[in-house]
């Protein structure tokens, strides 16, 4: 989802919450605001303010990916480490990851994270920031932007995967839980980029210009 698309739902009275647009402070190179994936989102924000108003405004039901669902779409039906093999330099056509491109415009990326904590992905994304949605090539799936860019929040409470459930669903709810996101982000290096890689965080937390979201329709 972009900031246009949360934008609306602010214009609309749906939601509440305006997330700030941190990039475009501090790095002089970001992309314009509408055309990027929306940022500084929190759990609560997504499924409390901006999911009902979708689905109140459409007459459809959009809700989150489950972590299966997300993973199940990430994989594309691979096996391997990424949807296109283990090579993680194959990161930089498919998805906005920590890589030469951010360690050459480091002057504007350490105001962000420092850039010795970052293992970089020895290819060029031309990104030194969140790109705008849509600037990679897409998985077998056709889904774009599975890797990199923004942490993806999911519906489930974080929780080990043998006590998943088997059908995909998301797991059950349970009083102060932490939620799950997925796929790393424009300053994650390769390990967080994973198919199977994920982050967990509290609900109401707003991690900034390091996570979004994605949605599915229930038909």
């Amino acid at each position: 989802m972009t900031f246009a698309e949360w934008d609306a739902c602010v214009a609309a009275g749906g939601c509440k919450h305006r997330p700030e647009d941190i990039l475009n402070h501090v790095l002089v190179l970001a992309p314009k605001r509408d055309s990027r994936p929306v940022s500084n989102v929190s759990w609560d924000d997504i499924t409390n303010e901006y999911l009902p108003w979708l689905s109140r405004k459409t007459g459809k039901s959009y809700r989150l990916l489950t972590e299966a669902e997300w993973e199940y779409a990430a994989r594309a039906g691979s096996t391997t480490r990424f949807h296109f093999g283990d090579d993680e330099r194959g990161l930089c056509t498919y998805g906005n990851v920590a890589d030469l491109t951010v360690k050459e415009k480091k002057s504007e990326s350490e105001l962000m994270l420092p850039t010795t904590q970052w293992t970089i992905v020895t290819c060029r994304d031309g990104h030194a920031s969140a790109a705008p949605v849509g600037s990679f090539k897409a998985n077998g799936f056709g889904l774009y932007d599975m890797y990199g860019n923004l942490w993806e929040w999911v519906q489930d409470c974080a929780g080990r995967y043998a006590s998943a459930p088997v059908d995909g669903s998301a797991r059950p709810d349970v009083p102060d839980c932490l939620r799950v996101m997925r796929g790393g982000s424009w300053v994650n290096d390769a390990r967080h980029a994973r198919s199977a890689s994920c982050l967990v965080s509290p609900p109401a937390t707003r991690p900034i210009d390091f996570a979004g979201f994605r949605l599915a329709r229930t038909l």
